[in-house]
């Protein structure tokens, strides 16, 4: 593109059309009160990174979680330990379990895998959660790429349309989260037992379930709407002490939010792991008492 350049216009000459300079109004970061800064960004730092390596995890564990749920039905019990991914069994097509929640709600019928029904919860609950959605927000759809990087879409509707007016419903997943985190400390406590059904046994897998609970506890208790339903709408934290102290002990945990999300989402995938190597007999779970 070339720009025309004008002689300056003389005295008593008729007045001319003065050539546009710069981008011509319009939307996004081109609309008219917005700086006039042609350049979409003055960082140089490498801020593709943070987004590009978000987007690596995410798409790995989505490759990976999809995997397992549709075809890893066979390899998701490996007693006493039972997947987080198949946890409860919800579907009468699960194999014999010897431990973990099984329910059989949806009787015969269902010939997916159960996971499909399992994970619906814990998946609501971190695709609406207000870290996930910076994340995945700035990795796939450049809304916008990072700080102090103009995104690249001409509007901004926000979360106030569909689909992302959906986004509203993340405090209802938190109290299907939590039910889900009850019943996978269920299956941890039940790691303690060997595979015949007798308590004091303690193997890694044990330690991997332990720490994947705590991890989720962890990440599901620092969450935004716990934080609010703790300590939300109360004029004096005074006349309630005991929701002021627990309100300070989510923020505690709330501070760390990015960081829990990721460590629970390791978790969950190194625990399922871990048990279909056992189920595949990959090797034997070592046991440590």
């Amino acid at each position: 593109m070339t720009t025309e350049i004008r002689p300056p216009q003389q005295p008593g000459e008729p007045q001319s059309a003065a050539a546009p300079s710069g981008p011509a109004p319009g939307r996004g970061v081109h609309s008219p009160g917005r700086a006039a800064i042609a350049a979409r960004h003055l960082r140089t730092d490498r801020w593709w990174a943070s987004p590009a390596l978000t987007g690596f995890g995410l798409l790995a564990f989505i490759g990976y979680s999809t995997w397992r749920a549709f075809f890893g039905l066979h390899t998701a019990y490996a007693a006493p330990y039972v997947s987080p991914f198949y946890s409860p069994c919800l579907a009468a097509n699960c194999p014999a379990m010897k431990s973990g929640a099984d329910w059989a709600l949806f009787g015969s019928w269902w010939q997916l895998s159960p996971a499909l029904i399992v994970l619906i919860f814990p998946l609501g609950f971190r695709l609406t959660c207000y870290y996930y959605r910076k994340a995945y927000y700035r990795a796939f759809w450049s809304s916008p790429p990072a700080c102090a990087v103009a995104e690249p879409h001409a509007s901004y509707s926000g979360e106030t349309r569909f689909p992302l007016i959906l986004q509203n419903i993340h405090r209802y997943f938190f109290y299907f989260a939590i039910v889900v985190a009850g019943i996978l400390t269920y299956d941890a406590v039940l790691a303690w037992r060997n595979p015949a059904g007798q308590w004091g046994h303690a193997g890694v897998g044990t330690l991997v379930l332990l720490a994947n609970i705590v991890l989720i506890w962890a990440y599901t208790l620092s969450c935004h709407s716990c934080r609010h339903i703790v300590g939300g709408r109360l004029r004096h934290f005074s006349k309630h002490p005991v929701r002021y102290r627990m309100w300070n002990l989510v923020g505690k945990l709330n501070a760390r939010h990015m960081q829990l999300a990721w460590a629970s989402l390791i978790s969950v995938g190194v625990a399922d792991l871990y048990v279909y190597l056992l189920a595949s007999g990959a090797f034997t779970d070592p046991r440590i008492f």
